[in-house]
């Protein structure tokens, strides 16, 4: 993948000033990784725990129809954006079908347990402290659901390894205990075990995800010229639309496959970056589907965002198309060119017009998205919102604003008779 800058005049040269603070937050990633106080990037580069999430899978390929994975946030966005890949909306060629329960809408779980068989279903449930509220009220509404004999057989827990209620509950049902490790949060998780048995499940190859982020993560710790990292770039293109009130980054992919990728985005981006009255609002669109709504907004309304478009080397992907009939000249344009010509052409466009409007944007041109070119977009983004947080002078690793919604949702709950 290549990123390629469109900055108007005005800010292409300037953000190069907030280099040197980017230079002094790379030094600190390249220290804290050596001193292996940095998993969320260190999985990338380690492949010793892949035999015994392989061998999981590999059973429960076999085993299972269907894969319910219960988690919220990025216990769950992660695996769900990967597993885009295998899967896009039709169910899988091959293996058991995925789904993500990232949400208690009891609507959904009656949906969902009346086209699975508790017979041919498998069930992770996935919570680092082992409390979140959403993810046990799942799990205790699949166990009234499954056969109290197949707790064991049908049901892994990933936790961190603490006294916590899940662990407590997963050792009660006698079933596997995996450990979520201590130091990774559930946004920057997707190169542990979090992401990689989803991963693995949908058949897809670990390996190559993490070669494509350990192949990322290399250059950005190796290149001198830190205008020619991406993500160095990034953050300090991002710092500097900030002062002139570009407060908004839209990612648009040309691509359905990258859907979910922008909401793991979204999440990272807005969770790791909003604190202390300071922030980058993340914004997620697709296309071609936003052209026909948000980019009205985008092209014609506050000069508040930067864009970044993902495009897909798309050129004569599918069959041409031919007129069934009598040729109608209106649509000259579309014979003999390919759904994946008019993909192209209209991510093309789009990029165009918002260079033509002198909207900041960034164009990431991609030859192939497979499990190499993912994984290196998610070290791109992980390191960018390292990057950014220390240029805002925030803690990326932290969360403490969400803390009381949590404590009021369980007011809330003992407050509802029993």
């Amino acid at each position: 993948m290549q990123f390629q800058l469109h900055l108007p005049a005005d800010i292409g040269q300037n953000w190069r000033d907030a280099l040197p603070a980017v230079q002094n937050a790379l030094a600190k990633i390249k220290t804290d990784l050596a001193g292996g106080s940095l998993p969320i990037l260190g999985w990338a580069q380690t492949q010793t725990d892949l035999p015994e999430l392989s061998a999981i899978a590999s059973e429960w390929r076999q085993k299972f129809r269907d894969i319910v994975i219960l988690g919220t946030g990025g216990s769950s966005l992660g695996g769900k954006s990967a597993y885009a890949l295998a899967d896009a909306g039709f169910g899988p060629r091959s293996g058991p079908k995925l789904h993500f329960m990232d949400n208690v809408d009891p609507h959904s779980f009656a949906a969902l347990r009346s086209v699975i068989d508790p017979a041919t279903t498998g069930i992770i449930a996935i919570s680092k402290s082992g409390q979140t509220a959403e993810t046990l009220c799942q799990l205790h509404m699949l166990l009234s659901w499954l056969p109290r004999v197949a707790w064991p057989l049908q049901i892994l827990i990933l936790t961190e390894p603490t006294d916590n209620p899940l662990r407590r509950l997963g050792q009660q049902l006698g079933c596997k205990i995996l450990a979520h490790d201590p130091k990774v949060g559930g946004r920057y998780s997707i190169f542990s075990n979090v992401g990689m048995l989803p991963v693995l499940l949908a058949g897809l190859s670990a390996d190559k995800l993490r070669q494509g982020a350990a192949s990322v993560l290399q250059q950005a710790l190796s290149t001198t010229d830190l205008a020619k990292i991406p993500s160095a770039a990034g953050a300090a293109i991002a710092k500097t639309l900030l002062t002139q009130g570009i407060t908004q980054h839209v990612v648009m992919p040309y691509v359905d496959r990258l859907r979910f990728f922008a909401a793991w985005y979204q999440q990272l981006w807005a969770e790791s970056l909003g604190k202390q009255g300071r922030g980058i609002t993340p914004l997620a669109a697709l296309g071609t589907v936003d052209q026909h709504s948000q980019l009205q907004l985008y092209l014609d309304g506050p000069r508040d965002k930067f864009f970044t478009l993902f495009i897909l080397d798309t050129a004569r992907n599918g069959a041409a198309i031919t007129p069934p009939t009598t040729p109608d000249p209106a649509l000259e344009y579309l014979y003999n060119r390919s759904m994946g010509d008019l993909l192209l052409a209209e991510a093309r466009a789009t990029a165009q017009t918002l260079q033509n409007r002198g909207c900041p944007l960034r164009v990431c041109h991609m030859p192939v998205l497979d499990e190499t070119a993912l994984g290196g977009l998610y070290m791109h983004y992980m390191l960018e919102t390292i990057l950014t947080a220390a240029l805002l002078g925030v803690n990326p690793f932290d969360q403490p604003a969400v803390e009381e919604g949590k404590i009021l949702t369980r007011e809330y709950m003992q407050q509802i008779a029993a």
